[in-house]
């Protein structure tokens, strides 16, 4: 899971960042000022969350288990429809993409959840 993890973390840091500068050079005189704070949103979880996956990757070399993939799983699952309904939303206008934008909140709040577990069970 470490090369995965790490692979999902350099593409996730690389394009966070990329998106972070399109949205402040390119995206500002486009947007409007709430679009672009919207899109402002995924980039920032996107990047939190990219370090997370980090961290998970990290622990993956010691403590492997169900609980630490399934929290690289959700995070990058709450990236892909949490910051990727965001800039969906702005980029197309279309607003019924905001629905999709809790069940990516959702993974992000699981995949806690099982970093947590784990805490707990290392007693």
């Amino acid at each position: 899971m470490l090369r995965g993890f790490l692979l999902l973390t350099a593409f996730f840091g690389f394009t966070g960042v990329g998106l972070g500068a399109f949205a402040a050079h390119g995206l500002k005189n486009r947007l409007s000022a709430e679009y672009l704070a919207i899109f402002q949103t995924g980039v920032t979880y996107q990047l939190i969350h990219t370090l997370a996956l980090f961290g998970v990757a990290l622990l993956s070399l010691h403590l492997p288990g169900r609980l630490v993939v399934w929290a690289g799983v959700l995070f990058c699952l709450g990236i892909v429809l949490f910051s990727g309904s965001l800039y969906l939303l702005t980029l197309t206008g279309v607003s019924k993409l905001g629905i999709v934008t809790p069940f990516g909140g959702l993974a992000f709040l699981a995949g806690w959840a099982c970093l947590g577990l784990l805490a707990w069970r290392l007693g």
